[in-house]
């Protein structure tokens, strides 16, 4: 019988970012200009389940292996359940020039100032912790173009590439910036996966949230309905 490896999952402060997601005045337009993230923000994850497919993985073949049949994400996948197209320029590869604070500013629609003088380094990466952009995003005279932006980062952040606690790290971002998020959100599946699947345990580092609804998206109908 297959022994049963014991995995984690990353836990994130929902409350913060979907009380912050209340505040935005138009769901159509930020679709229009995010994506989908507000539907990965309000997804409630079954971690029970993600634990038990990833139980299922095959690092030989690289897919999730059944007793009948095979599943693997994919790119196209991934692009509808995030809401956005897959984009005909290089994907983020790794930390490369990290982006100016002017660069950072604009995508923000924050002053280059603020931007400056809150970017700061943890462990060996730089970013903003979460409580910066969360007050930033709070202020009563925040304008609604920088609300939805600072929670797109958020989401990009600390759902979509977690990686320190409560911190948006300037890989996260780099791939915001790009608009191009989701070769990297495979690619990132794929590696933590298969590399917590060889070592049999410890966090697993990608985006549970649509791994959870690419899963579940091959169950019966009636399935996620509440997800």
């Amino acid at each position: 019988m297959k022994k049963t490896k014991c995995y984690k999952f990353k836990e994130v402060d929902l409350v913060s970012l979907r009380e912050l997601a209340l505040k935005v005045k138009s769901q159509t337009g930020f679709r229009l200009r995010y994506g989908g993230l507000l539907t990965l923000l309000r997804t409630d994850v079954e971690e029970k389940l993600v634990h038990t497919l990833v139980q299922f993985y095959d690092p030989s073949f690289r897919c999730f292996t059944f007793p009948d049949f095979q599943l693997v994400p994919t790119l196209e996948a991934y692009s509808n359940l995030v809401g956005l197209p897959i984009a005909e320029k290089t994907p983020f590869t790794g930390p490369g020039t990290s982006l100016t604070p002017l660069v950072i500013a604009k995508d923000l629609y924050l002053k280059t100032s603020d931007v400056s003088n809150h970017l700061i380094t943890k462990s060996h990466i730089r970013g903003f912790t979460s409580k910066y952009l969360l007050d930033q995003a709070n202020l009563g005279t925040t304008r609604q173009d920088t609300l939805e932006a600072i929670l797109a980062l958020l989401i990009y952040g600390l759902i979509l590439f977690p990686n320190l606690d409560n911190f948006v790290d300037m890989n996260a971002i780099e791939i915001f910036h790009s608009k191009n998020p989701v070769p990297t959100l495979l690619a990132d599946t794929y590696h933590a996966i298969h590399d917590r699947t060889l070592k049999g345990r410890g966090y697993i580092l990608c985006c549970i949230s649509l791994l959870y609804r690419w899963f579940i998206s091959h169950l019966p109908t009636d399935y996620g309905s509440h997800s």
